[in-house]
């Protein structure tokens, strides 16, 4: 099975190679910017709501996929991205449960692996994770392809509100949006 090309998710085009994300200082809100500095999507993770979900809307406010929660209360667990006009899943976000060091896997749905975003440093994480002071350091991921090649990276700016650039230098046949969702639905997923 062939993962869907870059503009079939949605119908959004992310064919740019940087995207900027922008969260609200109070919630899990999101604005996402190509590198002229155009909106291209946002999202807003649902809030009191049993299973996670995140829908994501094109600059008119249209939604046009939603990341949302295989089960109920995961911890260690499945997010499917959801294409709004079909209603098919797109791709998977799995999330490998480690203490100390962010671990992300995208595959498609019958389980071929695309994709691993995982955080640069276990240490810092560590730290991050024991002492709450440090939370103000930017995140640093790296986006690989199963045989371990580099895709892309995701990297924070200091900010008192996340702000971070999603590059991605070489996405072959993976979905840009999968990238993009994947780093929002990560930093709020593991409360960055």
């Amino acid at each position: 099975m062939e993962p869907p090309a870059q503009h079939d998710v949605g119908g959004i085009v992310l064919d740019d190679d940087t995207y900027r994300v922008e969260q609200s200082h109070f919630r899990n809100k999101y604005k996402v910017y190509d590198s002229s500095g155009n909106l291209v999507l946002k999202s807003k993770q649902k809030m009191f709501k049993m299973r996670e979900e995140f829908p994501f809307h094109d600059a008119d406010g249209n939604v046009v996929f939603r990341v949302k929660a295989k089960n109920v209360f995961d911890v260690a667990g499945d997010y499917v991205l959801v294409d709004e006009r079909s209603g098919e899943p797109v791709v998977i976000l799995a999330k490998d449960f480690t203490f100390f060091h962010h671990r992300w896997t995208i595959r498609l749905p019958d389980g071929t692996e695309l994709a691993e975003v995982a955080s640069r440093s276990a240490l810092l994480e560590a730290l991050r994770s024991l002492v709450d002071v440090l939370w103000f350091l930017p995140h640093k991921y790296s986006i690989t392809t199963p045989d371990g090649d580099s895709i892309g990276e995701i990297e924070g700016h200091f900010s008192l509100r996340d702000k971070y650039d999603v590059r991605i230098h070489d996405a072959g046949s993976i979905p840009k949006t999968a990238l993009v969702a994947g780093a929002i639905a990560i930093d709020a997923l593991e409360g960055n």
